[in-house]
């Protein structure tokens, strides 16, 4: 059901709504899950898949045959994991061997775990992980030993961290600690990903001797989390947001959240974005190795949606009062420019990267890095997918030579724009005549209640007969000059 709040918002934004209706109409996925020919087991995976995870969950279903089931069992046990290690209610004697043992309990038949405190919102994962335990020894043996290993490093990652006391006080300490933590939990993912693709033929085996780059696929998107939830886990009794950022610009970390410190937390958080927007061009140049059109879609989606997300970000206060996230219509567009081509998607990261920009504070202590990591961004993927506009180009000091290959992007772009003109102008009338339909069905709904009420009886003359009858007679001239000017108390 559509909340008013979310029917006005769109009646304001028809770009979105737009967004949304075509996603759910037209959106023709690459691979399509055969529900017919699932057995209920590999069903209830899939319902953990949803439960855990409505974005990461769409692009896993349409990820070719030979990796759908392997990678959604690889979210789940991750998940499952995960959620040991967030669940507060745990006591360290019983996490930690729960985590350093968790790529054994994956093997053992039966398995499931039912401790997790009440408000754990994946509990339900580990409570039914027997059917996850079950289809994850039914894949390539393959497979089975790369999810293992990886659900091995995560864990031990996770228990090392939960078994440091200043962690748990304080927090994240240094930069070195942060980016190490997010490297055990999802940098390590990044890695493992990469092998699977490679190990089903449907990535390039380079993109394993290059392992800063799924490396940075990972941070990219951990670290845009961090920043995003820094209320929610600042609520939940976790810091994730190293000392070495935060100590530069209040003297306490609650003092993030106090009014009076909001210039000093949008610094913070400027700082924080500077450090995750490191990682963008690796991302690029990871999504440049992967052919197949549905691994690319699920490898690209949730980096422009991380991109958004850190423009969302920038600058916002209302980050530090209540979690902030990108709208469902934002969130539609995303994915159907998303699942596309590398051109396509590096337009996406160029324009967030241009918004940051020109949201940039000079008064930022950071504004120069800022400004010279949007700007290098830019003129990385102007040199990826040159321009054919000279002015643009001499902007951001990319050279124009007229080589055969630049003419022939400049062609392909040209068209690009004259198709999206066209879209927009379509869009445009679109939008015309859904109002006209919106507002004929509900002249035509209100003729036939009319009717109807009618049919059976309704007297439509009542209300303007019993106004009237309340008025009055309208007294005459000489009646109005009989009355009294005052009334006596006689009278009354």
């Amino acid at each position: 059901m559509v909340s008013a709040s979310s029917a006005l918002y769109y009646a304001f934004h028809p770009n979105e709504l737009r967004s949304i209706i075509q996603w759910k109409l037209y959106h023709d996925p690459v691979h399509q899950r055969d529900k017919e020919k699932e057995s209920e087991s590999v069903s209830k995976c899939y319902y953990l898949l949803d439960l855990s995870s409505r974005s990461f969950s769409s692009v896993i279903q349409e990820l070719h045959p030979e990796l759908k089931l392997p990678v959604a069992l690889f979210y789940c046990i991750l998940r499952g994991l995960d959620t040991i290690e967030d669940d507060m209610t745990l006591a360290l004697e019983k996490k930690d061997p729960l985590l350093r043992n968790f790529h054994l309990h994956i093997e053992e038949e039966g398995w499931n775990f039912d401790g997790s405190g009440p408000d754990e919102k994946d509990r339900e994962v580990l409570v039914q992980f027997d059917n996850v335990v079950k289809e994850f020894r039914a894949i390539k043996v393959e497979y089975r030993k790369i999810i293992a290993d990886t659900t091995k490093k995560m864990g031990n990652g996770m228990a090392d961290f939960a078994n440091n006391a200043e962690f748990n006080v304080n927090g994240v300490d240094s930069i070195k600690d942060y980016n190490l933590y997010c490297h055990y939990v999802a940098g390590v993912v990044g890695e493992g990903l990469t092998r699977l693709f490679v190990e089903s033929k449907l990535g390039n085996p380079l993109l394993l001797d290059r392992p800063h780059l799924h490396e940075s696929m990972g941070l990219m998107l951990q670290k845009v989390n961090i920043i995003r939830d820094i209320r929610e886990d600042f609520d939940d009794r976790r810091r994730f947001w190293p000392k070495e950022i935060w100590s530069k610009h209040v003297e306490n970390f609650e003092d993030l959240f106090k009014p009076e410190n909001r210039e000093a937390a949008l610094r913070c958080s400027s700082d924080m974005i500077l450090d995750a927007l490191q990682h963008a061009e690796d991302c690029l140049f990871y999504l440049a190795g992967l052919k197949e059109q549905s691994v690319f879609n699920f490898c690209a989606i949730p980096q422009t949606m991380a991109m958004a997300t850190l423009e969302l970000c920038f600058q916002n206060g209302n980050m530090f009062e209540r979690n902030v996230k990108i709208t469902k219509g934002q969130a539609c567009q995303l994915m159907t420019e998303s699942s596309q081509n590398l051109r396509v998607v590096s337009g996406v990261f160029r324009g967030y990267a241009h918004k940051i920009l020109k949201k940039n504070n000079p008064r930022d202590p950071n504004f120069l890095k800022l400004s010279m990591t949007c700007s290098n961004l830019e003129k990385f993927i102007q040199g990826l997918f040159p321009s054919p506009d000279p002015k643009i180009a001499a902007e951001v000091g990319i050279p124009t030579a007229e080589t055969e290959e630049t003419r022939s992007d400049a062609a392909n772009l040209a068209e690009l724009t004259a198709r999206q003109t066209a879209e927009q102008e379509e869009a445009k009338w679109d939008l015309i005549y859904m109002a006209l339909a919106v507002t004929c069905t509900l002249m035509f709904i209100s003729a036939i209640m009319i009717g109807v009420a009618w049919y059976f009886g309704a007297r439509f003359d009542l209300p303007s007969t019993q106004y009237r009858k309340n008025l009055g007679p309208r007294p005459s001239p000489g009646e109005a000059q009989n009355m009294p000017d005052k009334l006596t108390h006689g009278d009354l």
